[in-house]
Parts: C-alpha cells; structure tokens; sequence
C-alpha cells in the first residue's frame, strides 16, 4: 500500500469510481501521489468540472481503475489539474454564500 498504513477498500472504491462516470460525462482521471499523510488518490473530472477523490491501495491500482471503467487516466504530477475543476469549485463556494 502506498502512503500511511491505510487500509482501503476496493470494492468501495471501485463501486464509487464507476457510479461517477456511469451518472456524468466526459470523466477523466487524474493519480495523485502519496503524502507523508495520505495515500495515492485517484481524482475523477467530470466535463463540467464536477469532481470526487478517493485513497486507492497502490499507485498500479490508480492506473488500472480508471483503465477498466475506459476513461483517459493521467499522472498529475505531468498534467496538472483541468481548470474545469478550479472553476467549479469556484462556482461551489459562490453558490454557497461564501
């Protein structure tokens, strides 16, 4: 496992990852590394910018979740993060009063 002992469930994860892309489109995903307190995180992006994360066992296991849902899988650490995901989460803390 990647990351600080954390255990993850996969079949939580997995069940997650392919409700988000069954119910929004063009989702991409993005493997972000492990931290000194947080293990490797899968980010998936919907076209609108709409996002969710979460902890995978291994950073082979971020790679091939995606893959096997057949949406583009990418290394943060090389891409970046999309704006569409700046620009929601902007949208997010206007439309709530903040």
């Amino acid at each position: 496992m990647d990351g600080p002992g954390m255990a993850v469930d996969n079949g939580a994860v997995r069940d997650h990852l392919k409700a988000f892309v069954a119910s929004r489109r063009g989702v991409e995903a993005f493997v972000e590394p492990p931290t000194n307190v947080t293990a490797t995180t899968v980010v998936l992006i919907a076209h609108d910018g709409e996002w969710t994360r979460r902890a995978v066992a291994s950073r082979d296991a971020a790679f091939e979740l995606p893959r096997a849902l057949g949406i583009p899988v990418y290394d943060v650490n090389q891409t970046g993060y999309p704006s569409r995901m700046r620009e929601w989460n902007s949208r997010q803390r206007k439309g709530s009063g903040q």
